[in-house]
Parts: structure tokens; sequence; C-alpha cells
């Protein structure tokens, strides 16, 4: 078999020896960069981080910083896998759901405290260890199912992009409980004042109130997706 030829940012994520570069002998580690990178865009979001900045953050120049990094795309790459780090532990003894919504709601918090994940282009499959880990953690969320690999596989997909929706519909609303609880009450009192029962009907039933808890919301969504899941393994048995 022909040796497979990585991009440069995963032999170092991977720890296996790849090309070889002129100069000094390196003088951080790729997850310093990470960790730089990470805090730049928990700070600022994802426009605050650049390869200048990171450089300073380091206290390096740009230049060397692309000893290690050959693209902000491979710098991106690098922060998410040092920002969702592993995912979490899945009880064997839980049925599929349980531990699938573990693993969702473990996902939606990450998404949370790093919401500049979401703006990062999704160009192809996740190749490096952690984001690679992830993915094993959910498929096996599907043990004990007769769901086939590939239907384990679209299943994930389905969770997945649930989580990455619900976030990104939320992810630039105020993070303060309170201040989201007053835009909440003031959003239903002008919905209400617009949206009059005789002209929307079944939008004043809606929102008649104030929303639940988002956790309740998410719960709902969440638990509607399995539902299909469900079905989908109802007909194979």
């Amino acid at each position: 078999m022909d040796e497979v030829e990585l991009p440069r940012v995963l032999e170092q994520l991977w720890g296996v020896e790849g090309r070889s570069r002129p100069g000094p002998k390196p003088a951080f580690h790729i997850s310093d960069i990470a960790r730089a990178a990470v805090r730049l865009a928990d700070a600022g979001g994802l426009g605050a981080v650049s390869m200048s900045k990171v450089a300073a953050e380091l206290g390096f120049t740009t230049m060397s910083l692309y000893r290690y990094i050959d693209a902000k795309d491979d710098l991106y790459v690098v922060m998410v896998e040092h920002a969702f780090g592993v995912p979490p532990e899945l009880d064997p003894e839980q049925d599929w759901r349980a531990r699938i919504t573990t693993w969702a709601e473990a996902f939606r918090d990450g998404l949370r405290a790093h919401p500049w994940v979401l703006q990062i282009p999704v160009y192809e499959p996740p190749l490096s260890p952690n984001q690679l880990t992830w993915l094993e953690s959910a498929l096996h969320a599907f043990d004990g199912t007769p769901l086939p690999p590939q239907d384990r596989l679209s299943a994930m997909l389905l969770v997945n992009i649930y989580v990455r929706g619900t976030t990104q519909l939320t992810a630039n609303m105020a993070t303060d409980p309170d201040e989201a609880r007053e835009a909440d009450r003031q959003y239903v009192e002008r919905l209400a004042h617009l949206a009059t029962p005789d002209r929307f009907p079944g939008i004043a039933a809606a929102f008649g109130q104030l929303p639940p808890d988002d956790t309740d919301e998410f719960r709902f969504g969440l638990n509607t997706v399995l539902d299909g899941i469900q079905a989908g393994i109802d007909r194979i048995r």
C-alpha cells in the first residue's frame, strides 16, 4: 500500500514524523499555538484571530509562526482540536438514547463555550485526533441497536446538524441569563402587540407566555430527532 501523505498540521497533531524544516529547533509546540489562538477567539471572536496576533500572543514574529502553521485554515484546525478536547465518557449501561443525549449536550456545551467554532467553514470531515474521537464516541452511542455502520453515521450527522443549528440560532444572543430573560420578555411583549389573535392566531397561541428554559427547548428538539432515529430502528427490527 502506498504511503498516505498528510498535511503538516495533521502530522503534528498526530505526532508522526513529517517533513523536516530548515532552521533552529522549534521553540514551542503546536498546542501552544492552539491555546494562544483560542484565548484570542474566546475574548474577541474569530475575527480577533490572525497569524500576526497569535504570534504576538506567543512573543514571536509572524514569520516564525509559519514554521509550524502553513495557513490560517490550519490554524483553525488546531484551534478546534484544542477547544473541544475529548468527548465525555458514555455509560455502556445506558440505552442508546441516553448515550447520544450525553454526547449531544457535551457538544452543545463546547459550542456555547467557544461560539466562534460555528464561524469556521467546514470543507471536509474531521481528521484530527480529538475530532475523530468525538466521531467514534457518537458512533458507539448506537451500540446495541440494529443500525448498520452507515446508518449510525447518518444518525450521528443528524444529531450533529441539530446541535449546530440550534446553537447557531442563539450564538449572537445575550450570554448573561438576566439579559437573555429580559430580551425574551421584551420580544414576547412586542410580539403580543403586533401579532394579534385575530390576525395571527397560531403565533399568538405559541408565544402567549415567556419561552421555556432553553435547556427544555433543546431537549424537546433533540428528543424529536431521536424519535425519528428510533422509528428507523423499529423498521429494521
